[in-house]
């Protein structure tokens, strides 16, 4: 979203239609997440406190929790790495993570609809209608691939 005050009062009318109240802390933390999407909650509490100095980080895992529980931002866990936030929501995109830097960036549905996996179900099990496929993606960046030798090149 490009409008900030376009951005704050959508934020406002979804908190509201799901009978929460718009509070300072609320609006401080998604705009956090909006600027910084993939990250931690670290880092949104750090993010946040330039806009409301006085927010803890309490408040912020409460906000994140709740948002999240809401729908309104997504988290998700790489491996070796904290939990992670955005506020891309509603659709069924994945993540790319450079395993050397930590880079996270956002990789489209790849048949484009969802779900992009259809699993093969064994003949034991109870196969269920399938609505999300959450794929992760790892593997090394271009910036990081410049700048270290890889394993194969090492030789």
């Amino acid at each position: 979203m490009t409008d900030p005050a376009g951005t704050q009062e959508a934020w406002a009318a979804a908190l509201r239609a799901h009978g929460r109240r718009v509070t300072k802390q609320r609006l401080a933390v998604l705009a956090a997440v909006e600027q910084h999407p993939h990250a931690p909650a670290e880092a949104i509490l750090s993010a946040a406190r330039q806009d409301l100095p006085e927010l803890t980080a309490q408040s912020v895992y409460v906000v994140l929790g709740d948002l999240t529980e809401l729908q309104m931002l997504r988290r998700f866990e790489p491996p070796h790495s904290p939990a992670l936030y955005e506020t891309r929501v509603g659709d069924n995109h994945h993540h790319a993570i450079c395993i050397s830097c930590g880079r996270v960036e956002d990789v489209e549905c790849a048949v484009g609809h969802a779900p992009c996996l259809t699993p093969h179900w064994d003949e034991n099990a109870k196969p269920m209608t399938i609505q999300i496929a959450d794929v992760m993606y790892q593997g090394i960046c271009q910036d990081c691939q410049r700048s270290q030798t890889l394993p194969a090149e090492r030789n």
